[in-house]
């Protein structure tokens, strides 16, 4: 995973609204949100709905995570009041400009010492908290649907954009093997992926994601760089001014 959008800085400093206060309660997630956001992508690119395959290996699930967002969102905030979000520092001392948490056995940290999968927490030394099991259904199914079954993920990595946050392009290749698909879920506002080659220089799709939308890459696609573009400003009716990004690995 390549340091996306990195600065270097003194300090590690939470963004303000990637934290445990931000719009996340179960209570105020309705139907009626639901509903005004489905038809707005609907409005906006009649095409969207459905399975949508983006190379060999590797497919979008346009609103796969709709029904489920509800359950998603309320999960998240007692997920963040254990592990907080926070601003990663990379291996060459800079600080990403994406917020991060996990969930799941597993969770993927990153510091001067390198990227590498713990089983704790390194700021509570505490296991990181249990996966939700509606997190672990929905990256069973999407896996599924995409042609993965069997799809067991020990990993949830939980990452908050703010505008201007974005990912470099990068492979994911700190899991101990690469059988397992990847499942990559976004919630809140829209954000541009970047879906490439086996090549760094490869040209790389750009690829609209919506709230509710699920990527899905696998088997000759699983290490296809991979990024996101930065996000740019709005205000989602669920999230505000930001984007949450659940990403599933079976890591060990």
């Amino acid at each position: 995973m390549s340091p996306g959008g990195a600065k270097r800085r003194q300090s590690v400093g939470l963004p303000v609204g990637c934290g445990t206060q931000t719009r996340l309660a179960g209570n105020r997630v309705t139907v009626v949100n639901r509903e005004r956001v489905l038809q707005a992508d609907l409005f906006a690119d009649e095409s969207k709905a459905g399975r949508w395959p983006i190379a060999p290996g590797a497919v979008v699930l346009h609103g796969f995570a709709l029904p489920e967002e509800n359950a998603l969102l309320a999960d998240i905030t007692p997920l963040l009041a254990a592990a907080p979000f926070r601003q990663l520092v990379t291996p060459g001392g800079y600080v990403m400009s994406v917020a991060m948490s996990n969930c799941g056995q597993l969770g993927w940290v990153s510091d001067l010492k390198g990227y590498r999968y713990a089983a704790l927490d390194p700021q509570t030394n505490q296991p990181w908290p249990a996966m939700p099991p509606i997190f672990l259904q929905l990256a069973r199914r999407a896996a599924a649907v995409a042609g993965f079954a069997g799809f067991e993920p020990d990993a949830c990595l939980i990452n908050c954009y703010q505008p201007g946050a974005r990912l470099s392009l990068h492979q994911d290749r700190n899991e101990r093997d690469f059988d397992a698909p990847i499942v990559s879920v976004s919630l809140g506002l829209p954000a541009t992926f970047l879906f490439g080659g086996l090549q760094r220089s490869d040209r790389s799709q750009r690829i609209s994601l919506q709230h509710g939308d699920v990527v899905v890459w696998g088997g000759p696609a699983r290490l296809r760089y991979h990024g996101v573009l930065a996000l740019k400003p709005g205000n989602h009716p669920l999230l505000g001014a930001q984007r949450i990004n659940l990403t599933f690995r079976k890591a060990g």
